[in-house]
């Protein structure tokens, strides 16, 4: 799933393989391949969710401080979630994996911003929230397409349930949220 360049020159998220306009033509391996690459991408635009919401909670916190944040006031900030809820670490990515690219986003993990300029940090937390924006879509569009084949595997499993028992013949492999294939 690669990333066409948007009009300005920055990198937009691609767009979700479709599904096949029909399923037969698609072996039960293709499908569950299929479906397992659709996981894999949610994971990793999951991933990058956090890191933005994580980079704009981390913004918004410095402008109400006249130092930098101490390491405890760093575990408050990213570790609050306003529900009450601990955000939990996602621990199978794999620093190898190509992750998606992102607009306007390459050169905030680089850039300072001065947390005392409100004009400069109010662009940097909108271009944030308008990449968390299209990283939310992308992964709503990744859902209806995980949602479709999971239907077809359903279909394919109702009418041989034998066929889904090849999980039990060999290991997974691949993403561990998303469900498995």
């Amino acid at each position: 799933m690669s990333s066409p360049a948007d009009d300005d020159g920055r990198h937009a998220l691609s767009e979700v393989a479709p599904p096949p306009d029909t399923w037969e033509h698609l072996s039960l391996d293709d499908l569950r391949r299929y479906r397992r690459q659709l996981a894999d991408e949610e994971e990793k635009v999951s991933y990058w969710r956090r890191l933005v919401h994580a980079r704009i909670d981390v913004l918004e916190a410095e402008s109400h401080q006249e130092r930098p944040l101490t390491i405890k006031e760093l575990v408050r900030v990213l570790g609050d979630t306003g529900t009450g809820r601990n955000r939990h670490a996602l621990v199978s990515v794999r620093a190898a994996d190509d992750l998606p690219e992102l607009p306007a986003l390459h050169d905030m993990w680089v850039t300072e911003v001065d947390s005392h300029d409100p004009e400069a940090l109010g662009e940097a937390v909108r271009r944030l929230r308008s990449a968390e924006a299209q990283l939310t879509d992308y992964r709503k569009a990744l859902h209806v397409r995980l949602d479709e084949a999971t239907a077809e595997l359903i279909v394919r499993y109702r009418a041989d349930p034998t066929s889904a028992l090849v999980a039990f013949a060999s290991p997974h492999s691949g993403a561990t949220r998303g469900g498995a294939a």
